[in-house]
């Protein structure tokens, strides 16, 4: 039985789709404390021992440290989301620059593909009419395949839905 408050734009599937960033902000302020003081220690020894320009190349560490992790910080940033109804299936994708794109696709027409058991490097890939996408890049090989399969449920429960609509105009079968 379909259910007859169910409109046409509410979402049968919506993810968020975010990269895993192990390191907290207070994690990221105690690493650049320790290394901090190990290159102040490190650089006063050094210098006590006359080898003073060292203690620059110390310096430098530090900053070409946290520069990296601020970009990393950065990059942390860009999401994807995925929403599927049932007329379209819309994969919206923001870059760490607030740069927003958009791809559609038709949900009768979808495939979602990944290899099982998933390789490291294994895309998620939507294809529709020529066109495809991957997704989910930041992910694991596993968060991917798991994202596969909930996608594909939710395109199965939805073609269930289409074909119990169409099921008087369905012939019968004997």
């Amino acid at each position: 039985m379909v259910d007859a408050t169910h409109t046409a734009d509410e979402p049968l599937f919506d993810a968020l789709l975010v990269p895993h960033r192990s390191l907290s902000r207070q994690g990221f302020t105690i690493l650049m404390l320790a290394v901090c003081s190990v290159c102040l220690i490190a650089g006063l020894i050094f210098y006590l021992v006359g080898a003073w320009p060292v203690v620059g190349f110390l310096g430098v560490d530090v900053v070409l440290i946290y520069w990296a992790f601020r970009i990393n910080y950065r990059r942390a940033e860009m999401y994807e989301t995925v929403r599927l109804t049932e007329g379209d299936l819309v994969v919206e994708r923001v870059n760490h620059w607030g740069e927003k794109r958009t791809w559609r696709f038709q949900p009768h027409w979808l495939q979602v593909s990944m290899d099982d058991p998933p390789e490291p490097d294994s895309p998620l890939t939507l294809r529709a009419h020529g066109r495809s996408l991957a997704i989910g890049r930041f992910l694991t090989a596993e968060e991917r395949l798991d994202l596969a399969e909930a996608l594909r449920g939710a395109l199965g429960q939805m073609h269930g839905v289409a074909r119990a609509f169409c099921a008087p105009c369905a012939p019968a079968k004997s």
